[in-house]
């Protein structure tokens, strides 16, 4: 398509139709609505050359050009282009297509419920019979939702269970997706008798005043098959939005998280259809073998990771949200921004393999407006590839200068993910760490789909307020 817009055939057709010309390429393009289609007539010179530097600069260093990939644009016009409908390793870029089918599956405003039962009476305190938890496919159910669930539990009146903690559905815990150890890691969680050093410092980071639950399981953790007979419904936990739950994933790169949501949406195939299809891109070019990007078989083209960047945009905007209520924010959040230069204000995400670096997303400038970018690097020297990739995304910026009103085009609705405000005196924090969790992060209703007044209403991770009590205990 890339070819056909700029070969001129467009306008031909446009003569024979009796269309009025001239015609703005952007107006028609935009009302197509398809991310992917862009209008090359007019490349930037300037943009050109600072690519085309930025690529003799990895060859200096012995790398071979056509194992690297990098596509600029603005809007629906092409700035520069080198390899960029190829498919290359894709690393952490693939959380962008699991995003982007992970929206288009549910919406931002989705919550996951955790369904909680009881298969026996409740008398003074005592559970007397197995405490039910029916998973269903929460990514992002950690040691502070457990301590919340505790809690309730508490405040129900319940403090013992007599039976076995019974495990069902799609169900798991810090990123622990093996029923028996999720469940084994909840009952851990629910009394504060068993907490590991881990939960007690999770607990820490909770509001001051959280209480420390005491639900003490007598019996094991067991996996049933659902349906349980004659259960009771107790409560239920919804997750936190969706939106949120993707910024988390996206600040910290979380492998497990993107695992699961693919899992949900319908495994690495239907990711890259949904993804390739909202992005208005060929299947080719997205390629997948999982959600997560583990493994260079996934393999995604500098194009392809723009035209999906636009897509998510597109499909928050009428959410008043943007890209940055997705990923991260240089110069605000942390995780893999972490001792990085890149510009103050940019949405990125970043992706690392063992020879892999890739770096993708929006940068606010004056002259241009928001740029869009893909930089996919294969070589050994990862420090190295980062630096140059910081660099190019510098001198690009001192070519087209920085503006505040197009970086409030693109600020985050939510709340960040630390109490550091923009610091634009100051270079941005990153590398690929390990998953990790994080406080602080918003709410909303569980309509998929809609927008809604509630929808950046703040919650945090832990808040019990998404607990949901559906029978009330006599005491």
């Amino acid at each position: 398509m890339l070819e056909l817009v700029s070969s001129g055939l467009v306008s031909l057709w446009f003569k024979m139709a009796h269309v009025p010309q001239p015609i703005n390429p952007d107006s028609l393009l935009a009302s197509w609505n398809t991310p992917g289609l862009v209008f090359s007539a007019q490349p930037d010179p300037a943009g050109e050359a600072t690519v085309k530097q930025y690529l003799q600069g990895l060859s200096a260093t012995g790398l071979t050009e056509t194992t690297q990939g990098v596509w600029v644009q603005v809007g629906y016009n092409l700035l520069a282009n080198h390899q960029g409908t190829q498919p290359l390793p894709a690393a952490s870029l693939t959380k962008v297509a699991t995003s982007l089918a992970a929206l288009e599956t549910w919406g931002p405003a989705h919550q996951f419920d955790t369904l909680i039962g009881a298969t026996g009476p409740i008398q003074n305190g005592v559970l007397q019979g197995d405490l039910v938890i029916q998973g269903n496919n929460d990514p992002f159910f950690v040691w502070e939702e457990a301590i919340a669930l505790g809690n309730t539990l508490n405040r129900m009146g319940i403090r013992q269970v007599t039976g076995s903690l019974v495990i069902t559905g799609n169900f798991a815990m810090n990123y622990e997706t093996d029923p028996l150890l999720a469940g084994t890691l909840l009952k851990q969680g629910l009394n504060a008798q068993l907490w590991s050093e881990e939960a007690k410092a999770q607990h820490l980071n909770l509001p001051k005043g959280t209480p420390q639950p005491q639900v003490a399981i007598a019996g094991d953790v067991k996996v049933a098959t659902l349906p349980i007979p004659k259960q009771i419904a107790l409560l239920r936990h919804q997750s936190l939005p969706l939106a949120q739950i993707l910024k988390q994933m996206n600040i910290y790169s979380n492998n497990p998280m993107a695992e699961m949501l693919a899992a949900s949406v319908g495994g690495a195939p239907v990711v890259a259809a949904q993804a390739a299809k909202a992005a208005g891109v060929p299947q080719a070019e997205i390629q997948l073998i999982n959600g997560s990007g583990l493994g260079p078989e996934n393999q995604i083209s500098p194009r392809a990771v723009c035209a999906m960047f636009m897509a998510i945009e597109n499909y928050l905007k009428p959410q008043q949200m943007s890209v940055a209520d997705l990923f991260p924010v240089s110069g605000r959040d942390g995780g893999t921004l972490e001792d990085r230069n890149i510009p103050v204000a940019s949405v990125v995400k970043t992706g690392t393999l063992w020879d892999v670096s890739t770096l993708a997303g929006a940068l606010p400038t004056r002259d241009r407006g928001l740029i869009w970018f893909a930089i996919l690097n294969r070589g050994e020297d990862l420090d190295g590839l980062r630096n140059r990739q910081d660099q190019l995304l510098q001198n690009l910026l001192e070519q087209w200068g920085a503006d505040q009103s197009v970086v409030a085009e693109i600020a985050p609705n939510s709340a960040p993910s630390s109490n550091t405000p923009l610091n634009f005196s100051a270079p941005a924090s990153s590398s690929e760490p390990a998953a990790t969790q994080l406080m602080g992060t918003t709410t909303a209703p569980s309509n998929p789909k809609a927008a809604s007044p509630t929808l950046h209403q703040k919650f945090q991770l832990g808040d019990d307020r998404r607990n949901q009590i559906l029978f009330k205990v006599q005491v």
